[in-house]
């Protein structure tokens, strides 16, 4: 073989430090594989590995049981909780009531202006649903005669009417529940940030 035909060894890789997955110390591993610093991090990370299967297992067992109604639970859970942190971003007082709420406790409930019995199609509506006293909406009724009038000022008569004259039928698949719930836990985390920089800001 002619010197010209050799071919240069390219030295091996050099392996960078990482973060130990149990401790968070910084390590620097014999292969690019190694997840744990030592051995003691090494079995706390298989344990902490095997419990995380766990979960998803009981999850995936859970998610085989839940019918169309637990979707819709769900999804309506995470809308609501968007509804009144969209509300309390805003300032806004009680849509029927117009008295001011009391965001420190559990006295706000994501009001409908026609309610999920009635109107199914429109649980998932923004227009037709806003934050609300649970005395409001739970001891009056909804407190609709006010709750009108309160909504025709915040979003005008005519998307009231349009609301008012809805009477579509809706028949949401698990898919679709599954994307409003993510949608909606979504902007609702998004909302909760946005309160807690503006409370900051005020202090």
């Amino acid at each position: 073989m002619r010197p010209s035909e050799f071919k240069p060894i390219k030295p091996a890789p050099k392996i960078r430090s990482k973060k130990c997955k149990v401790c968070r110390e910084y390590f620097t591993p014999r292969s690019s594989f190694q997840k744990a610093c030592g051995p003691e991090c090494a079995q706390e990370y298989v344990k902490q590995e095997k419990a995380k299967k766990d979960r998803q297992e009981r999850q995936k067992g859970l998610q085989a049981l839940k019918t169309k109604r637990d979707y819709i639970a769900d999804a309506q859970r995470e809308f609501n909780r968007a509804v009144r942190l969209r509300d309390q971003l805003a300032g806004h007082a009680c849509i029927s009531s117009g008295r001011a709420l009391d965001w420190s406790g559990n006295a706000v409930d994501a009001g409908h202006y026609r309610s999920i019995g009635s109107a199914p199609h429109l649980r998932f509506n923004e227009d037709n649903c806003h934050a609300q006293s649970k005395h409001d909406n739970q001891w009056k009724s909804g407190n609709a005669v006010d709750y009108r009038l309160g909504l025709i000022a915040r979003i005008g008569l005519e998307r009231v009417e349009a609301l008012e004259a809805d009477n579509s039928v809706k028949k949401w698949t698990v898919d679709e529940l599954v994307a409003i719930r993510d949608h909606y836990r979504k902007k609702a985390n998004e909302l909760k940030k946005l309160i807690g920089e503006r409370d900051e800001t005020s202090l």
